[in-house]
């Protein structure tokens, strides 16, 4: 080849100032020139497969369709290599001497003030081919068109100027010879381009060659029809998805149409690692374009308390920068996540209706994502309402109820839904909150986690029932039929008379102090001889004792919003009416002990030295070995 044959050529001034762009701040990361070139050769591939379909190609028609990647290491050289569509001399220089479909001043403004406007260019020579130059000393690109022209060389060292020259003696396709920097010597390494290839470029519908050998094994099955996919597929693409040795607990498969072209393939593991103690898990579903990996661990595509599932999004129609790093146009990314979020949530609705069981697996797993989502995710608190589940006391141990299944069983005059918290079933069916509930035969949900309290709280109402914590101080219950109340507690005889009790009352409120609001006779306990009560509608014994442990506790005002409770039939409470008369001392310790036990019922903390010392008094004093005061 003479030098008459070789022309030197300028660069378009915007294709300068795109390359200065592209190499010093367009990408976040040097590997994405591998990805962007893989992605162009298998654009290249399948226009050539698209146009052996409309035209009979002969020229190289042997030649397999496929990506082939060498490396040298010792002369710092990667080559990647595609049997594609390949270019003309004219095509070659205006696809590499400018900025393919742009070549407006307009355009470069755009792309300089932000480098993220709508320019999809995925598959296409140009930006993404110049983002070579990050890791490239000197590029030659060779060529040859399908139509079997002649050969052609576009060489580059990214400066202000390329040479294009006639290259005889080439296949059908696209090769690209890089010469690398000195700082990047690690790209001619195989395995550094495997592990390129395995984040970015594993699902690229061609086979892709590194030294001979195909590292992209594994079938982008997203894009196939159910119907022809085995579990066996499925389940081997989710160990692969999901970096998994076990099976998954739920798959969901599903396109759609609108507002974007979307394809979907998520799963439920079978454990939650944050459980395990192994920290909060990162998002777990990948975002592809074209089968091109976008945003891996995608904190855009679903909310955050969807993080548990793992798998792949793919969107034809995705709305990318220019550097296919993020999504730019937030509209649609907020349709997408909606259309997303949506159809999961109507998945789980299905799967619990369709098999129970299985559901409560999944619920005792995962619940606690699902209770994250109701209390942070507005939008879909009604929705995710119907996947709760609790124990009742309608319920057997260890079996958890929906929402809609209380509903269904609810009172004739009843129109509310009634929740208490504690440390266990056990603990709350053997506490004062509950007696009355029993007593008329009312329903009432068993929350037996912290959050849960939070979780009602922020629900608010469900099926236009209020949720009500039984440990309100305003709480009232509706009347029932006789045979409802059979099933209660027996009465403990006559109650104290009303003026007695409103003079132990007002005594007892004098021994507490400002600890207790105030003291009042209960209309709901049966056994009981006292129980603590929020003030406060929207602050439940739980809540207060997360809060507490957390320090927050005077952000909220807390600490003088309590009533007790005490139960006129009691005979504990009877006794402590005369005792008042004959040991003021004894009797006021039999208050603060009384205070003591129903903070420790309501779940809330007490000083237990003080405690203690008082128990040892109150036991001196009942075995006879103190004499009662004079």
């Amino acid at each position: 080849m003479t030098d008459a044959q070789v022309e030197t050529k300028q660069f378009q001034a915007e294709t300068r100032k795109v390359l200065d762009i592209v190499i010093n701040s367009l990408y976040t990361e040097r590997d994405i020139f591998v990805r962007e070139l893989v992605s162009n050769a298998a654009d290249a591939l399948e226009k050539f497969r698209h146009q052996s379909l409309i035209d009979k190609i002969e020229f190289d028609a042997h030649v397999p369709l496929e990506i082939t990647i060498d490396c040298d290491d010792k002369k710092h050289i990667l080559t990647i290599a595609d049997t594609g569509i390949g270019m003309t001399r004219e095509e070659l220089e205006t696809n590499l001497g400018t900025i393919a479909h742009s070549g407006s001043k307009h355009f470069f403004e755009q792309l300089a003030e932000a480098a993220k406007k709508d320019v999809n260019l995925i598959g296409q020579f140009g930006v993404g081919f110049y983002s070579v130059f990050m890791a490239a000393k000197a590029v030659r690109v060779q060529t040859r068109s399908w139509d079997g022209g002649d050969g052609w060389e576009w060489a580059s060292d990214g400066g202000g100027t390329y040479t294009l020259s006639p290259c005889p003696g080439l296949h059908r396709g696209t090769k690209i010879i890089i010469e690398l920097k000195d700082d990047a010597h690690t790209y001619a390494s195989k395995f550094t381009i495997e592990r390129i290839i395995q984040q970015y470029s594993t699902f690229v519908p061609f086979p892709v060659k590194v030294e001979g050998k195909t590292v992209n094994t594994v079938q982008a099955i997203w894009t196939r029809s159910k119907s022809e996919i085995t579990d066996e597929e499925y389940t081997e693409f989710y160990k692969f998805i999901g970096n998994a040795v076990d099976d998954p607990m739920y798959r969901l498969h599903f396109s759609a149409d609108a507002p974007l072209a979307i394809n979907a393939l998520v799963y439920v593991p079978k454990e939650n690692f944050e459980v395990l103690g192994m920290g909060r898990m990162q998002p777990g579903v990948n975002l592809y374009c074209q089968k091109v990996l976008i945003d891996q661990h995608s904190e855009n595509i679903l909310p955050e308390w969807l993080r548990f599932l793992k798998g792949v999004v793919d969107s034809e129609d995705l709305p990318l920068n220019i550097s296919r790093q993020s999504l730019q146009d937030n509209a649609l990314v907020l349709k997408l996540r909606k259309v997303l979020t949506k159809r999961v949530i109507k998945f789980l609705a299905e799967e619990a209706e369709r098999d129970a069981d299985k559901y409560r697996e999944f619920w005792k797993t995962f619940g606690i994502f699902l209770k994250e989502g109701v209390t942070s995710d507005f939008e879909h608190r009604t929705e995710l309402a119907k996947l709760l589940r609790f124990e009742s006391s309608a319920s057997e141990p260890g079996t958890m109820i929906s929402l809609d299944e209380y509903v269904g069983r609810m009172r004739e005059g009843q129109d509310k839904i009634y929740y208490i918290n504690g440390p266990s079933r056990a603990a709350v069916e053997y506490g004062p909150y509950v007696e009355m509930f029993k007593k008329r035969g009312i329903e009432i949900f068993y929350t037996l986690e912290p959050i849960d309290d939070f979780v009602l709280n922020h629900l608010g109402e469900y099926n236009g029932k209020k949720l009500v914590s039984a440990d309100r101080a305003d709480l009232s219950l509706p009347e029932t039929t006789p045979a409802a109340s059979e099933e209660g507690a027996k009465e403990s005889g006559e109650p104290l008379a009303e003026a007695v009790m409103t003079s132990l009352c007002r005594w007892m409120k004098e021994v507490l102090g400002d600890r207790i609001q105030e003291v009042k006779a209960s209309s709901r306990l049966v056994d009981s001889p006292a129980m603590i009560v929020n003030v406060d509608g929207y602050m439940t014994s739980s809540m207060e004792r997360i809060l507490k442990a957390s320090g927050q506790t005077e952000a909220f005002g807390m600490g003088s919003k309590k009533d007790m409770e005490i139960n006129a039939k009691s005979p504990l409470i009877k006794q402590l009416a005369g005792l008042r008369e004959s040991d003021g001392d004894f009797a006021r310790d039999v208050v603060e002990q009384l205070y003591d036990n129903a903070m420790i019922q309501a779940g809330l903390l007490v000083d237990p030295m003080v405690m203690v010392q008082r128990n040892y008094r109150i036991l001196e004093r009942v075995t006879g070995k103190t004499a009662p005061a004079a």
